[in-house]
């Protein structure tokens, strides 16, 4: 398909809460998810949400194997999830750094969720189920903030939590 233009932080459209996808099974979302994974994958993204791209859908994509910008994280499955809904499983956080593709550059230290269950849909409209931990449930978190209108540097305690990375990582 296509690799997209990725929005950055600034642009007004990643600061708008998204549209539920209405119909499954389509030319146009196969066609945008698609862009999706071809766009996260020329940018080594763990993640990506449909607003990044200029679509206001409740439609993210996350998967990491072997990734060079998270080279110490545990795999996450290759997941189309669409329309999502996140119940946190407790109380406890968990605080970790992140990057985003809208962010480029920079990384902030963001206190998510540790447990999750995330529910929504494949792009046929199949329903998924999944309770989650760790760095699978901080993926999840952060590409779902995206359809809220909310980016990770939002989610700071004190600006001082981020940095560009070179700087904070020299060996990444």
């Amino acid at each position: 398909m296509a690799v997209r233009r990725v929005l950055k932080m600034g642009d007004p459209l990643l600061y708008r809460k998204a549209e539920p996808v209405q119909q499954f099974d389509t030319p146009e979302l196969d066609k945008l998810i698609a862009d999706m994974f071809d766009t996260m994958a020329e940018l080594s993204g763990a993640g990506l949400a449909a607003p990044q791209i200029g679509v206001s859908q409740r439609v993210v994509i996350f998967g990491v194997e072997a990734n060079p910008r998270y080279p110490h994280v545990e795999p996450v499955p290759t997941t189309v999830l669409v329309n999502p809904v996140l119940t946190p499983i407790g109380a406890d956080m968990e605080d970790g750094w992140e990057g985003c593709l809208s962010v480029p550059g920079l990384r902030g230290l963001v206190s998510r969720h540790l447990n999750l269950r995330y529910t929504g849909f494949d792009q046929h409209g199949k329903p998924i189920d999944r309770t989650v931990s760790g760095f699978h449930a901080r993926v999840v978190q952060h590409e779902c903030d995206h359809l809220d209108g909310i980016l990770y540097p939002m989610r700071l305690r004190d600006i001082r939590l981020l940095g560009f990375e070179d700087a904070l990582f020299p060996d990444l």
